[in-house]
C-alpha cells in the first residue's frame, strides 16, 4: 500500500494550471478567426506592398483594373484615440480582417486610384483608397465619388 500527501500549496499550483490549459483550450476552440478573405476561398496577399505596381497588383486581387498611378498620395497619421466617424471606418476594416487600431499614433501612406472597371449606373468616379504601413496593406477601401454614393471593403460589394 502506497500513501501519498501533497500539501495544499502543490494543490493549488495544478489547479491553477489546470485552469490555465482549460481556458487556452476554450480559447482555441470558441473564438472565431476573422479572415474574410479565406472564407470566401480567395487568397489576399496584404504583404510586400512597396512600389506602385504592388499595390496595382494588390487591388488586381479584388477584380479592379485601376489608373496605373495613383490619384494621391498622402502621409496621414493615425490618430492616438479613435473618435466616432474614425471608430466606424475602423469597424469596415475589421469586416475584412484588417484592423486600424493597431498603428494608432503612427504615420502611414494612403494612396488613390481611380477604379476603372467599376459598374455605376450615373458614371460616378470610383476611388481606392489603399492604406499602407512598411510595405504592408493595413487597411483602405472602395467608394464612390457621387454625394449619395457608397464605401465598402476591398471586396465588391454584393448586388
Amino acid at each position: 500500500m502506497f500513501i501519498y500527501s501533497f500539501r495544499a500549496s502543490t494543490l493549488r499550483f495544478f489547479a491553477v494550471l489546470l485552469l490555465a490549459a482549460t481556458a487556452l483550450v476554450a480559447l482555441i476552440v470558441f473564438v472565431p478567426t476573422y479572415d474574410v478573405a479565406a472564407e470566401a476561398g480567395v487568397q489576399v496577399n496584404y504583404d510586400n506592398v512597396k512600389t506602385n505596381e504592388d499595390r496595382v497588383k494588390f487591388l488586381g486581387q479584388f477584380g479592379y483594373n485601376v489608373s496605373s498611378e495613383p490619384v494621391e498620395s498622402v502621409e496621414v497619421t493615425l490618430p492616438s484615440e479613435f473618435d466616432r466617424v474614425f471608430s466606424g471606418y475602423n469597424e469596415l476594416q475589421k469586416a475584412q480582417g484588417l484592423d486600424l487600431s493597431k498603428y494608432k499614433n503612427k504615420a502611414v501612406m494612403r494612396y488613390t486610384y481611380e477604379i476603372t472597371n467599376y459598374p455605376t449606373e450615373n458614371g460616378a468616379k470610383v476611388w481606392a483608397n489603399v492604406i499602407v504601413w512598411r510595405g504592408r496593406v493595413i487597411g483602405g477601401d472602395v467608394c464612390s465619388a457621387d454625394p449619395s454614393g457608397f464605401i465598402h471593403g476591398f471586396e465588391r460589394a454584393a448586388e
